[in-house]
C-alpha cells in the first residue's frame, strides 16, 4: 500500500525571488517550540544555536510560488498566504550534485539568517513510488550517492531536520520481507537480484553522510501506522542504518491520527529496543493487527485507524494497552530510546473512510486527496511526547497528491466531481477543506 507522495512542483526554492519581493511580506513567522531536539554536537563545531531558534518558515515556499504562478485572488490567495505563513518542508527532488548543493545551501543560508530551524525532504532515490503518481528520481546507485553528498555540501555546518526519502522504506523495488513476503513493487527495469540491496546501500550511505553534519538531524522512512505491522517496519529500518540515525518519520503525506502515529511509533521504538538489546525477534514485536498482551488477557483484535488509539480505550479496537503492557513485560528494564516526527500537515480530522461515502469503488484510493479533511496539529519542537521529537509539516498542504480515479478510468475524480490537479500543485478546493476543517482550528 503506497502512500504515494506528492512531489512539490517545485523542486527547490531558488525561483521564488520574485515572489518574496511581491507576496512574502503578507507572511508571518511563525514561533514553534524550542530546539532541544537540534542540539547536536560533533569535532567539526556547528554555529552556536541562534537564541528562542524556530521551525522555519521560507519566504520563498512553494506555496507562495503558486500563488504568482496562478494568480491566485481572493479566498483561494487568503488561504495560500495563511498556510505559507505557517512552517511546512522544503523538498528536493531531483537536479546535478551541483545544483543540489547550490539549492539546498539557499535555504539553509536564509534560515540561519533568520534564526531558524529548516525542515529538508531529500527525495531523489531510483524508483521512488515505484513508478507512480510521484514517479523519477536518480538512475542508479552511483548517480544517488553523488547527489546525496551534493545535499550534505550544500548544508555544511548550518542546522537542518533531513526527512530521507518518503516511501523510501515503505516500497522497496524487488524487496523479500522479513516474513518472505514478495512485495507488489517489481518494475521492469530494476534489476530482482540487486534493487533491494541497492536500496539499503543508498540509505546507509546518507544516513552517515548527513548524520556526519554537526548540526543535522536525518530521520527515515517508517510508512504509517496503517501500512507496514511494527517488526516488518523494524526490520527495513535496522538495515537502513536507524541505529546510526536520529530517528524515524511517520505519516509523510498521509491522514492517520497523531495518536495512532505516536503510540505506532513508540511501539517501532520498543521493537527496536526489543531485537537489539533485550535479546528478542521481531516476530515477538506486538504490533497494530493484533493488540493482544497481559493488559486484555492476550484477547486480541486489530487496530481501527478511523478512531484515537488510547490507553484504556473502551473501544477493544482502539485500545493500546495489550501492547503496551506486552513491550512493558519483555522489555523489563530496557527503555526505547529510539525517537521520531510525525507529519500533521494534514491528519486533523484523521483518515478518510470510504465506507461513509456514498459511492463504492474497486479501488478507492483513500490516500489521494480525500475529502473532508483538516489541517492537523501546527508544527513545533515541544511537543510534551519523550519519544516524539517534533509534529512537522512534511507535505505541503495544499498541494495535489495526484489525479484520483478510485478505480474508474478517470478523467474525474468521482468522489469531488472533478478533475483533480497532477501530484505537487496547487489544489484551491483542498486548502480550502484544510483550512476549514483545521483541528485545532487554523487561527
Amino acid at each position: 500500500m503506497s502512500i504515494a507522495m506528492s512531489i512539490a512542483r517545485f523542486g527547490s526554492t531558488s525561483g521564488y525571488r520574485s515572489v518574496a519581493s511581491s507576496v512574502a511580506r503578507s507572511v508571518a513567522t511563525l514561533a514553534v517550540g524550542g530546539l532541544a531536539l537540534l542540539g547536536a554536537t560533533s569535532a567539526v563545531a556547528a554555529p552556536p544555536p541562534p537564541p528562542d531558534p524556530t521551525l522555519w518558515v521560507n519566504p520563498e515556499s512553494s506555496t507562495l510560488g503558486h500563488v504568482e504562478e496562478l494568480g491566485l485572488t481572493g479566498d483561494a490567495r487568503d488561504d495560500a498566504l495563511s498556510l505559507a505563513g505557517i512552517s511546512s518542508a522544503s523538498w528536493f527532488t531531483g537536479g546535478s550534485p551541483r545544483e543540489v548543493r547550490k539549492d539546498v545551501k539557499d535555504v539553509v543560508v536564509h534560515a540561519h539568517a533568520d534564526h531558524a530551524v529548516p525542515v529538508l525532504v531529500a527525495y531523489n532515490l531510483p524508483f521512488r513510488d515505484c513508478a507512480q503518481y510521484s514517479a523519477g528520481g536518480a538512475t542508479s546507485l552511483a548517480e544517488y550517492t553523488a547527489w546525496i553528498d551534493g545535499f550534505a555540501r550544500g548544508i555544511g555546518n548550518k542546522q537542518a531536520v533531513v526527512i530521507l526519502e518518503p516511501d523510501g522504506l515503505g516500497i522497496i523495488p524487488w524487496y523479500t520481507t522479513v516474513e518472505g513476503t514478495q512485495e507488489w513493487c517489481q518494475p521492469d527495469e530494476a534489476d530482482p537480484a540487486t534493487a533491494a540491496a541497492e536500496r539499503f546501500a543508498m540509505l546507509n550511505h546518507a544516513v552517515d553522510t548527513l548524520g556526519a553534519l554537526p548540526g543535522t538531524k536525518v530521520y527515515l522512512d517508517a510508512g504509517n501506522s496503517k501500512w507496514l505491522n511494527v517488526g516488518d517496519n523494524t526490520d527495513r529500518l535496522l538495515k537502513a542504518g536507524v541505529e546510526r540515525a536520529d530517528g524515524f518519520f511517520l505519516n509523510a503525506s498521509n491522514y492517520q491520527y497523531t495518536e495512532n502515529s505516536v503510540a505506532y511509533g513508540r511501539w517501532i521504538s520498543s521493537c527496536l529496543a526489543l531485537v537489539t538489546r533485550a535479546g528478542g525477534a521481531l516476530g515477538d514485536c506486538g504490533n497494530q493487527y493484533w493488540n493482544g498482551g497481559p493488559a486484555n488477557g492476550w484477547s486480541g483484535v486489530e487496530m481501527s485507524s478511523y478512531g484515537r488509539w488510547t490507553l484504556g480505550n473502551a473501544d477493544p479496537a482502539l485500545d493500546t494497552a495489550g501492547v503496551d503492557s506486552r513491550y512493558a513485560e519483555q522489555l523489563g528494564d530496557v527503555t526505547p530510546t529510539t525517537s521520531f516526527v510525525v507529519d500533521t500537515s494534514r491528519n486533523g480530522q484523521g483518515p478518510w473512510d470510504p465506507a461513509t461515502s456514498a459511492n463504492t469503488y474497486s479501488d478507492a484510493e483513500d490516500w489521494c486527496n480525500p475529502p473532508g479533511r483538516g489541517l492537523g496539529v501546527r508544527p513545533t519542537l515541544d511537543t510534551g511526547e519523550p519519544l516524539v521529537d517534533a509534529y512537522l509539516w512534511i507535505k505541503v498542504p495544499g498541494e495535489s497528491d495526484g489525479q484520483c480515479f478510485r478505480g474508474t478510468g478517470g478523467p474525474l475524480d468521482p468522489e469531488r466531481g472533478m478533475v483533480d490537479p497532477p501530484a505537487g500543485q496547487w489544489f484551491v478546493e483542498q486548502a480550502d477543506e484544510l483550512i476549514d476543517l483545521a483541528a485545532p482550528a487554523l487561527g
